[in-house]
């Protein structure tokens, strides 16, 4: 049934006449997500006032100094997000701890120790050795992780992530892992400008997220669907995000 789904998909080239739809909340403007790099404050309280209610925005802060970190702490976001594991555990252990932290990148097996004891949720499960891995870590430690599995999906032969036959399978596996507790999907477009084509990936991995819950009314933590970056969070929203990663938005570029 998999394959059926990823057929369909290659099956149904994006529209050469699609416009992207935005979400554009109350008292906001389709072209606010253009501005210029603000203060960190504005720029979370200019996203957040476009989000719809129940989509969580995480801060993708990595390569970012502390300071920039406590900013946007001030400015009320919970929600932080990174993807290197020295730099996960370092900002972990130093600033607030109610922060809500979210691991976003490739994540090797042997750096499991730097992550796991601070992260709220693995977005970035991209394999069967690495959801065995945290399931050893998980059952050792007397933990339970929350993970989103992530959907290979982009044009680039380079990305990690479960094709859409194994994803489903490891669902339907889901008893194997008793310390993990799938949460949802993660994915990225294709890296490219082309928003005919963001949009035709965002739709294919919400089909793929929707067929899960069909399939698997039984996993009940499986809620989350974790697309949309700083440039096509907004084309995202169309295709049921529950959680958007943003971070040049917030804190400008990076320079690493």
């Amino acid at each position: 049934m998999a394959t059926d789904l990823q057929k369909r998909r290659d099956a149904t080239p994006p529209s050469q006449d699609w416009a992207p739809p935005s979400y554009v909340a109350e008292g906001g403007t389709a072209s606010e997500d253009q501005l210029p790099p603000a203060s960190i404050k504005f720029n979370i309280k200019r996203i957040k006032d476009l989000l719809p209610s129940g989509v969580k925005l995480v801060a993708v802060s990595k390569f970012k100094p502390l300071s920039d970190l406590q900013e946007a702490y001030e400015a009320g976001q919970r929600v932080f997000g990174e993807s290197r594991p020295q730099e996960f555990s370092l900002k972990a252990t130093q600033l607030p701890q109610d922060i809500e932290w979210h691991f976003i990148g490739h994540l090797q097996t042997n750096k499991l120790k730097l992550v796991l004891p601070y992260a709220h949720l693995v977005e970035s499960v991209d394999s069967i050795h690495l959801l065995q891995a945290i399931e050893d870590w998980a059952g050792r430690n007397g933990r339970c992780v929350n993970v989103l599995l992530e959907l290979h999906i982009g044009m680039e032969q380079t990305k990690q992530g479960f094709s859409a036959d194994e994803l489903l399978e490891v669902i339907s596996s889901s008893k194997t892992w008793p310390h993990v507790r799938i949460c949802g999907l993660m994915g990225m477009a294709s890296n490219t400008d082309d928003e005919n084509r963001i949009a035709a990936d965002f739709a294919f991995i919400k089909s793929i997220f929707d067929e899960c819950r069909m399939r698997f009314p039984e996993l009940d933590s499986f809620r989350e669907l974790s697309i949309g970056m700083s440039g096509d969070w907004h084309i995202a929203l169309n295709y049921g995000a529950t959680i958007v990663r943003i971070g040049t938005a917030i804190f400008g570029d990076r320079f690493c």
